[in-house]
């Protein structure tokens, strides 16, 4: 999977990637690669933020996953290249460490506006992350994380990905070339990629209790909520909404959509 940590389409494909992997998470891995492709872009000019927060602004209100756009007028990020070293810093601890330090990355940016090329961010995070911070830090700046970032650019360049995000799969014959899909499809497209790939019917795993899914992935919107369990965004937030006077959510309001947050027993 190619992705980029500024991507707002990238943040809206996690619904289907949560569905993905309860369901059939066991035919496939996901390794993410990231392209690249914003840290380059000099975003520093006043027309090409406005442009990009209006970007932000049509893929929330149509992918129901929350990004504030007016970050890159009040507060723009400067140096986006920081926060892909910063991901390739988390997965020198592992793969997980990797994914989980993506996800606090991309709740910072999309729903509080943080700059998540500021160091202090990027700690925070990695806390979050359960991470051993002084490695992370020192990571960040090492050859290693900037040797795995270049890696991922070729990578990127190789498969001549020049969209994100784009998901290539690959079956266990490596002989065989890899099937590429850009952009954003519904669920079903990616379960029939995934039969065909396989050439045969993969048995689909039975959808964790809402409370349990709530208490692995601790904070969600409505939107993954709806997607994962097939429910309408009423149904969702009428069931949350009975968990909020029972003190088992809290509501995290964001600009579209809404977030709910599993508290701890």
């Amino acid at each position: 999977m190619f992705v980029d940590p500024l991507c707002p389409e990238c943040w809206a494909l996690e619904p289907i990637l949560k569905k993905l992997r309860i369901e059939y998470g066991q035919y496939f891995r996901i390794r993410y690669i990231l392209s690249g492709q914003l840290s380059s872009l000099n975003i520093t000019t006043k027309r090409k933020q406005e442009d990009l927060a209006q970007k932000w602004e049509k893929t929330a209100s149509r992918s129901g996953m929350s990004c504030d756009g007016s970050l890159w007028i009040d507060n723009p990020i400067d140096s986006p290249y920081i926060a892909s070293f910063a991901i390739k810093a988390a997965e020198l601890q592992g793969k997980h460490s990797g994914i989980r330090f993506l996800r606090f990355l991309q709740e910072r940016l999309f729903l509080q506006k943080q700059d998540i090329s500021n160091f202090d961010v990027l700690k925070e995070c990695a806390k979050e992350a359960k991470l051993d911070l002084n490695e992370f830090m020192n990571d960040i700046h090492s050859y290693s994380a900037s040797k795995a970032f270049q890696c991922d650019i070729k990578i990127t360049t190789e498969m001549e990905v020049d969209e994100i995000p784009t998901l290539v799969f690959f079956n266990e014959n490596i002989e065989d070339e890899g099937l590429k899909v850009t952009g954003l499809y519904s669920y079903e497209v990616y379960v029939h990629i995934i039969e065909e790939m396989l050439t045969m019917k993969p048995e689909k795993k039975p959808l964790p209790a809402l409370e349990d899914f709530m208490k692995y992935y601790r904070l969600v919107a409505s939107k993954e909520i709806a997607v994962v369990y097939d429910l309408s965004i009423e149904e969702v937030e009428k069931q949350m909404k009975k968990w909020t006077l029972q003190q088992k959510v809290k509501k995290i309001p964001a600009k579209h959509g809404t977030f709910w947050r599993f508290i701890a027993e």
